[in-house]
């Protein structure tokens, strides 16, 4: 069964050397159910809105099969939201969803799966990267999880089930766009 491990919002704004001074990936779990608007979850923020955010890129899911991959790359251990995900789920191939599949999420929630992460240097200066080193690596990986547009609001928790209503045969998964 696929379900919902984690419900992640911004914990702080912190400063970053990129073009909006500040970064919104330092995200942390929240207890009991959240809040979900066709601009994401309540209490998030994106400080980049051109390219995180909006009705298209409302929610950021990753998968714990993928993090536990990048732990043992990394030889460490990945906190819930530390890569900045607002879902962090167990059971179910986000890279391989395609484009236009929808999600229920829990009993209220439905979801839209739009378009891969792209990895940016803000990601990179996270992850310790000064140069594009981890741009590269995690692109390369092709697990960048995907971004989703929310069809129904309600609320999220941790254990909510995630099920797969409908998925477009023709339509290219997060896997094959990732760059």
């Amino acid at each position: 069964m696929a379900s919902v491990l984690a419900v992640c919002v911004v914990r702080t704004l912190r400063p970053d050397s990129g073009r909006s001074g500040v970064t919104a990936i330092d995200k942390g779990p929240v207890d009991g159910r959240v809040k979900v608007n066709d601009y994401g979850l309540y209490a998030d923020v994106q400080a980049d809105r051109k390219h995180h955010g909006g009705l298209d890129k409302a929610v950021y899911v990753y998968a714990q099969e993928d993090i536990d991959f990048w732990a043992a790359e990394l030889g460490r251990d990945i906190p819930f939201g530390f890569f900045g995900e607002n879902l962090r789920t167990e059971g179910i191939d986000v890279n391989g969803a395609r484009v236009g599949e929808r999600w229920s999420i829990g009993s209220e929630v439905i979801v839209e799966v739009t378009s891969p992460r792209i990895p940016c240097q803000t990601f990179s200066r996270w992850m310790g990267d000064d140069g594009d080193g981890w741009v590269k690596r995690f692109a390369q990986e092709r697990r960048p999880g995907p971004y989703l547009r929310v069809v129904t609001r309600g609320s999220i928790g941790v254990g909510d089930e995630i099920n797969v209503l409908e998925v477009p045969a023709d339509a290219p998964t997060i896997r094959s766009l990732a760059i």
